[in-house]
């Protein structure tokens, strides 16, 4: 194997000219604290790695699709753009290895970077040229040097900062002339300042023109096959790909009038703006591909994304997005979002049911039927979900319970009843599993989704609903306990109870910003009359923090009653 040594310069000149990304690629996440220390490392002569590209030949380059490296990162829309090959008659180079360092070269020195903290910042790469390079031998991950994504150059208030825009330096071809067209600002500053800048400025161009900071190997065989290899064993060390990603690749190659890629990126971001939010992934809108087109196989796998299964796929693409958008505002409507979608698959057999029911209005659809099939279906992803149904042999279920959805009669109901038998599951909870969930703590897995059993009448489309502790869990400290008196036992006891789900409720943004850790018996006295009984509040005499074993006892009787009471 033959390492070529490479300059920073080349890089950032070949990307998307002659260097480009295949499809198998991930998109690009690094943050900009990773983009800064991989530019400190530069300056700081530690090696940033090497780098796997791939020789693609010029009478190949229209059988692969190719992505352009992003110069002007957006958060608000990270995808990459696809490449035009058009009026190239070379060959091309695509980077199956060093992606995120390539892409962190293009924003820092040719782009920018946009991101959301509290507002949207649009910021590009800036080097402090007053800070003094010394390296903090306590403390080795701090950064050397001032490397820091900016709005402006503008120098913080009461700081002694020279801000340079680190992509300048690409300007010049010699180290005296970058220094030169600084002279107006650095001829302002005292000596030591002035040489400080000036060796700065000196050393990124070196780093940037002159020094090779690492090697590339080019893989130059025309087997897919073979390239895929490579790939896998080169990313296997770094941030796990997602299997979509390798799948997508074959997908967009093979897909005749529409660009794979774009269409699911597009679409799993277009699920997961729905009501308040999801998290749904690729992995899932290419599973439900395989699951909603007729005689595919379940399982997700490199073998079953063929030529011919991929053109049914997208010959099918639209009902397919049809059946997965209706399921998922069907389930935004009944209250699970992001932190209760605890098992993504569960939905298939939902999307499958709605895709041969074929009425795309059934979320909202008020029919005395759909009304009735509704309520089934909320239950039955309830229950499959607790009792975490598909567990092991996942696609074996799913796969059994796609054949019981393609026999029975759509028109006759969501056929709950068979596939609980199909589960080997019954459709109520037994004491066991009551007694454990009531165990269930503060933003566990499924306490969201617990808690969400006790609103069967709330809009949830109104608002977001946080989980909050109904006596405040800043009541809750050692410290404050024996400032009441308590004894040990006393606070071990309510230590072990306070955070979970007796003492949890869902309320709203808004509520909980007002409540924050107001004693609950002051914040229950501003309480509507109603507020009781949607929240499950046991009546009592006293509310006080005194009172809290006597109301978690109670409150949690209350909630593993309504519990035993679901069927």
């Amino acid at each position: 194997m033959e390492y070529i040594p490479v300059r920073v310069s080349d890089i950032v000149r070949q990307a998307n000219r002659d260097l480009f990304l295949p499809a198998i690629q991930r998109e690009f996440v690094w943050g900009t604290d990773r983009i800064e220390r991989l530019f400190d490392s530069i300056m700081a002569d530690f090696p940033i790695g090497s780098f796997l590209y791939w020789k693609l030949e010029q009478k190949n380059k229209d059988e692969w699709p190719v992505y352009e490296f992003v110069r002007d990162f957006d958060g608000e829309s990270p995808h990459n753009n696809s490449a035009s090959m058009a009026g190239i008659t070379r060959d091309i180079t695509l980077v199956l290895d060093g992606q995120q360092r390539i892409t962190s070269l293009n924003v820092g020195l040719r782009g920018s970077y946009r991101y959301f903290y509290y507002r949207w910042k649009h910021t590009y790469l800036y080097l402090d040229l007053l800070k003094r390079p010394i390296p903090n031998e306590e403390n080795p991950e701090e950064l050397t040097y001032g490397f820091s994504f900016r709005e402006t150059g503008e120098p913080d208030p009461n700081s002694h900062q020279l801000w340079y825009r680190v992509g300048r330096i690409l300007d010049f071809s010699e180290a005296e002339d970058a220094k030169a067209a600084e002279e107006p600002l650095t001829s302002e500053l005292n000596e030591e300042d002035r040489q400080n800048a000036n060796k700065l400025i000196g050393r990124l161009h070196n780093k940037i023109h002159t020094v090779t900071v690492g090697n590339y190997y080019e893989e130059k065989s025309q087997d897919y096959d073979k390239v895929l290899q490579v790939f896998v064993r080169a990313n296997s060390a770094g941030q796990p790909l997602e299997y979509s990603d390798l799948l997508l690749a074959t997908a967009t190659a093979q897909w005749d009038t529409l660009d794979a890629r774009s269409e699911i990126h597009g679409f799993t971001d277009v699920l997961n703006e729905t009501g308040h939010g999801y998290r749904f992934g690729k992995d899932f809108v290419l599973k439900a591909c395989l699951y909603l087109t007729a005689d595919l196989p379940v399982q997700y796998k490199v073998k079953n994304f063929t030529r011919p299964n991929l053109r049914k796929i997208e010959e099918n693409w639209q009902t397919i997005k049809d059946a997965l958008s209706l399921t998922v505002r069907l389930i935004s409507r009944f209250g699970f979002h992001s932190k209760n979608i605890v098992a993504p698959l569960v939905l298939l057999p939902v999307a499958y049911y709605l895709m041969k029911r074929g009425n795309m209005s059934f979320d909202s659809s008020s029919a005395a039927a759909d009304a009735d099939a509704q309520i089934t279906i909320r239950k039955w992803f309830t229950f499959v979900t607790l009792k975490n149904a598909l567990g092991g042999s996942t696609d074996t279920k799913l796969t059994r319970m796609r054949d019981l959805l393609r026999t029975a009669d759509s028109a006759g109901g969501f056929p709950a009843d068979v596939l609980y038998t199909s589960l080997e599951i019954e459709p109520q909870l037994n004491d066991n599993e009551i007694e454990s969930f009531l165990t269930y703590g503060y933003q566990g897995r499924y306490t969201n989704l617990i808690l969400s059993l006790l609103y069967p009448d709330r809009d949830w489309s109104a608002s977001q609903f946080h989980e909050d502790h109904i006596f405040p869990k800043s009541e809750f400290t050692v410290r404050s306990m024996r400032k009441r008196g308590y004894d040990d036992a006393t606070i071990r006891s309510y230590m072990e109870k306070f955070n979970s789900v007796p003492n949890l409720q869902l309320i709203t943004d808004s509520e909980n910003l007002s409540k924050n850790a107001t004693p609950f018996d002051q914040w229950l006295a501003t309480r509507d009359t109603a507020f009781k009984s949607r929240h499950l509040i046991p009546e009592l005499d006293d509310y006080s923090f005194d009172a809290f074993e006597e109301f978690f006892m109670s409150r949690r009787q209350l909630i593993a009653s309504l519990l035993r009471g679901l069927e």
